[in-house]
């Protein structure tokens, strides 16, 4: 087996995004049966995963629509949930800012917290590579995780009756975060404003719609922001 150096980018990719199926497919199965049990037809449940792609929010937006909130709280509460992904984006920006329209197209469609956590990391330690190298290593980091999310999601929606009560499916969801979270806090501000939305989140739990996460976001948010500027004025 060649050593992980000698790999192309692509090829790196595909074998470091490959482990995340052991979380994606939990994952995606779990929001297949809860979208079946919710009451979505088949083709409602798959329309989710493919066209948003971004599972926290898709939880969030079912149970939202189960709990019979107004569709206009449903649809704030899954955009503040995804709202990291404007800043995924603007991190990416400085790498891939200069493919061709076609593929950053293609690249803010399949951006989410696996793809994103690996290919942050990987450009930050390979400052060689050019533009079409991370291009080329984004597109195999995402070539086993969205087919293994909705290839779970429908599975999870078909199967989902015939899978044991026993089997406690949820545990994947907070295991992914976990896992992509925790290498990712590098810095005061990181840990300063996890611990402060996570904190906030809990504290907040009794607010009706799911709005206490939306306020945990933004306070965490801003506390991150504020321990980031005193930070850059110290040194």
């Amino acid at each position: 087996m060649r050593p992980p150096s000698d790999r192309t980018p692509f090829r790196r990719g595909v074998a470091e995004g490959l482990p995340f199926i052991v979380i994606m497919v939990p994952f995606g199965a779990l929001f297949g049966v809860l979208g079946v049990e919710a009451g979505l037809p088949l083709d409602q449940v798959m329309a989710f995963s493919v066209l948003v792609i971004a599972g926290a929010s898709q939880f969030t937006a079912v149970q939202l629509m189960v709990d019979g909130v107004p569709a206009a709280i449903v649809v704030l509460s899954a955009l503040a949930v995804n709202l990291r992904m404007v800043m995924y984006s603007a991190s990416m920006a400085p790498h891939l800012g200069a493919a061709p329209l076609w593929q950053r197209g293609l690249i803010a469609y399949l951006l989410v917290d696996q793809t994103y956590a690996l290919a942050q990391t990987a450009f930050d330690t390979q400052p060689r590579w050019s533009v079409s190298d991370k291009v080329a290593y984004f597109a195999g980091v995402a070539l086993p995780v969205f087919p293994a999310w909705v290839g779970a999601t429908w599975a999870g929606a078909v199967l989902g009756a015939q899978v044991p009560d026993a089997w406690q499916l949820d545990f994947a969801m907070p295991l992914a975060f976990v896992a992509l979270v925790g290498p990712m806090l590098k810095s005061r501000a990181h840990v300063a404003a996890a611990f402060v939305s996570v904190v906030a989140a809990l504290s907040l739990w009794w607010v009706p719609w799911n709005l206490g996460l939306i306020a945990a976001a933004v306070l965490g948010m801003v506390v991150g922001a504020e321990v980031d500027r005193r930070a850059e004025a110290a040194a």
